[in-house]
């Protein structure tokens, strides 16, 4: 025993417990400035790899748009600008050329190609895929002389991926292009029109220098062409596809001389499958055709067409019989009949009553409807009736059933 109260034992434990109770303060830890240091110093290095990474490609981007400058110059297409002008930073590669010109020395006769303002773009992450905006219009002329042909648009952008000289795939989209004849002024005549038109290129199996096999899509919507053809005057809405086989390489050349080489090896123009629609008229095609040695197209295309009878005035035959028929037409149409012999009928109805010669003109596009109607056999187009029958080439003469429809020039 202690000798202690039972009372200053409890005393003493509550000092014990109050001392406990009263522990010293702990001292806060002390702040630091590195969680703001850190942040900070990673983001200022990942901002100057980027800006690295950006100037690299930035230089990728440029050799191979030089590269791509060169292979034209090499097969005779020079390009200059009035001014240039890099930019694009941080997530793009711009290449603006103001007042670009170009001069095609290949082309016979030489010709003098300048737009207004190209801008190529490539982006960071693929800098060998370039996309050209070009703002028109571009003017083609001989050298020295006004401009033949004008050319304009809303929007025109192209696409051109791959390594110099050698592209994988090229695309062309065009809004609302018009070409023009002319200076395109007041006296200018329209080629071509259309809402919106896209042509794209790739090669699906060989290689640029093995055998490239080469598939073209061209899709274009409202075209039309109302100076080169009356049945061209009318907007048309079109989907075609063909592959090109037989190319020996696709190395700086004339086109004429690439098509020997098609017909030499025996090429073939394949229509994998199109589609054109005019107004009621619904047509689709497919087929192969193929060279001549005198690099005219022959060949057979299997159509199957709904509203052929649309067509057939556009065909222009009443305006042929008004004017005389060539002998080697009529026997398409005729076999075994004179052009005198038809023109002497028309005089002769025309004498006997005034007016009917030309009403037995007119009407003629009627007989030849249901003569081509005859050639083929009932089908149907998207759920409209419709024929089936071939379209031939024949030597580069176009044959709808007997009749001559078009001369495609030879391709060398």
């Amino acid at each position: 025993m202690t000798g202690e109260s039972p009372l200053s034992i409890m005393q003493g434990d509550g000092e014990r417990m109050g001392r406990r109770g009263r522990r010293a303060p702990v001292a806060p830890p002390r702040r630091t400035i590195w969680r703001f240091i850190v942040p900070v110093v990673v983001l200022v290095g990942l901002a100057a790899v980027w800006c690295g990474l950006w100037y690299y490609a930035a230089g990728v981007a440029n050799r191979t748009l030089a590269g791509w400058i060169a292979s034209e110059a090499a097969a005779g297409r020079d390009y200059t600008c009035g001014s240039e002008g890099v930019g694009g930073f941080p997530f793009s590669i711009q290449v603006r050329c103001s007042q670009a010109a170009a001069t095609f020395k290949s082309a016979q006769p030489q010709l003098d190609v300048a737009a207004n303002d190209i801008t190529f773009t490539a982006q960071v992450w693929r800098p060998t895929v370039l996309i050209g905006d070009v703002v028109g219009p571009v003017t083609v002329a001989a050298p020295g002389q006004a401009p033949t042909l004008v050319a304009n648009w809303s929007s025109a952008r192209m696409r051109v991926e791959g390594v110099p000289p050698n592209p994988e795939a090229i695309s062309i989209d065009v809004e609302r292009p018009h070409l023009d004849r002319g200076g395109g002024g007041a006296g200018a005549s329209a080629l071509f029109v259309a809402d919106s038109a896209q042509l794209a290129a790739r090669i699906v199996s060989g290689s640029i220098q093995n055998h490239p096999v080469i598939d073209i899509a061209l899709h274009f919507v409202s075209a039309a062409a109302p100076t080169l053809n009356p049945a061209l005057a009318q907007p048309v809405r079109g989907d075609i596809d063909v592959v090109l086989r037989g190319f020996k390489d696709l190395e700086q050349k004339p086109l004429a001389q690439r098509f020997r080489e098609l017909q030499a090896a025996g090429g073939q123009v394949e229509i994998e499958q199109s589609r054109i629609q005019q107004g009621d008229l619904v047509a689709v095609a497919s087929g192969t055709l193929g060279l001549t040695d005198k690099g005219n197209l022959n060949g057979e295309l299997q159509m199957i067409v709904a509203g052929i009878e649309k067509v057939i005035p556009a065909l222009g035959l009443e305006k042929m019989l008004e004017d005389g028929v060539p002998q080697g037409t009529l026997d398409k149409i005729v076999p075994g009949v004179k052009t005198q012999d038809v023109n002497n009928l028309f005089g002769a109805l025309d004498r006997a009553i005034p007016g009917l010669g030309k009403i037995v003109k007119q009407n003629v596009n009627v007989g030849v409807a249901a003569g081509i109607n005859a050639l083929g056999k009932e089908a149907e187009l998207e759920g409209k009736k419709a024929r089936a029958f071939p379209l031939r080439f024949v030597d580069g003469a176009v044959l709808l059933g007997p009749i001559k429809v078009a001369q495609i020039p030879p391709l060398f």
